[in-house]
């Protein structure tokens, strides 16, 4: 597969989750669309019909395309907030917010996906993101994201790995962590305990 110009950003959270997945379903383009995953596709409907509203002394963009020339990343923002600071919005605070299905797991992939909408944001408006929002809709908690030095590094070796892979050109194993492959909406395409088991040597 040649590399593309721009990776879609939600395919970071993919590859944060676990490489292998990213490879199923950006490479092969493999998807099972089971109950929990119509669920988030319906959420998602409902939530992101593009558009700008205000609110009070915010302007509430929703489905706001973006694209990084550095990242070579591009995609939709879910919601982008401006919060006014000084009685005028555009010289207010640019919040990026990212609805999810379920509940805050114990990874950062959602984390990496909105860090990078907050990156191309920097650099399509020239001003610093420093803050976005995470909703989950399971637990109806929205959840603040602070863009540190640690998050921003992460979410550029991200991209950079997901590069990497493509121009390897070769699915990568699975993972070795149950807990992540039982939530994992590919697992019966991926099939880790399987591979796992045949890849061990015998004693």
């Amino acid at each position: 597969m040649e590399p593309p110009d721009y990776l879609p950003i939600s395919m970071l959270n993919q590859l944060e989750y676990c490489e292998r997945r990213f490879w199923l379903m950006y490479v092969h383009g493999e998807m099972e669309i089971n109950a929990p995953v119509l669920e988030g596709i319906l959420q998602h409907e409902r939530a992101h019909t593009s558009g700008v509203e205000r609110d009070g002394d915010a302007i509430i963009r929703r489905r706001l395309y973006l694209w990084s020339d550095q990242l070579r990343v591009a995609g939709f923002a879910d919601v982008v907030e401006e919060r006014a600071e000084t009685g005028r919005a555009s010289e207010g605070e640019l919040l990026p917010i990212e609805y999810k299905r379920g509940r805050m797991g114990r990874w950062l992939n959602d984390h990496v996906q909105l860090c990078a909408q907050a990156m191309c944001l920097e650099e399509r408006t020239e001003r610093p993101v420093q803050r976005g929002a995470i909703f989950y809709w399971r637990s109806r908690r929205r959840v603040s994201v602070e863009f540190t030095a640690e998050l921003r590094a992460r979410t550029q070796a991200a991209v950079a790995r997901a590069f990497e892979l493509i121009q390897i050109g070769r699915v990568p194993p699975p993972l070795d962590q149950q807990a992540k492959c039982h939530d994992c909406s590919v697992e019966s395409i991926c099939l880790p305990r399987e591979i796992l088991f045949l890849s061990k040597e015998p004693a």
